[in-house]
């Protein structure tokens, strides 16, 4: 891995992770560190989603990438918050 690849992967989970928190309703009560992490393992999945469904290499943006992407930050954000926020009594 390249620094560059490493800087991208930080700055894409920021956007991801901010997205799934954008798109998921209420407060989350996790910061703003955690938010990337789950965006950068968000996008990993996704688009290994996108690979399985062989959407991952399409001409233009790959609409169909972000949006898994975002959903499975929407699902982990949940997940965290969720555990997050049991633990916090």
């Amino acid at each position: 891995m390249t620094i560059e690849s490493i800087l991208g992967a930080i700055v894409i989970g920021a956007i991801i992770g901010a997205l799934g928190r954008l798109v998921l309703p209420g407060r989350q009560p996790i910061g703003w560190l955690v938010t990337i992490i789950v965006g950068i393992v968000a996008a990993l999945i996704g688009t290994a989603i996108a690979q399985v469904l062989g959407v991952e290499t399409t001409s233009g943006i790959d609409w169909i990438e972000i949006i898994l992407q975002v959903v499975v930050a929407v699902i982990g954000v949940a997940v965290v918050a969720g555990i997050r926020g049991r633990t916090r009594v």
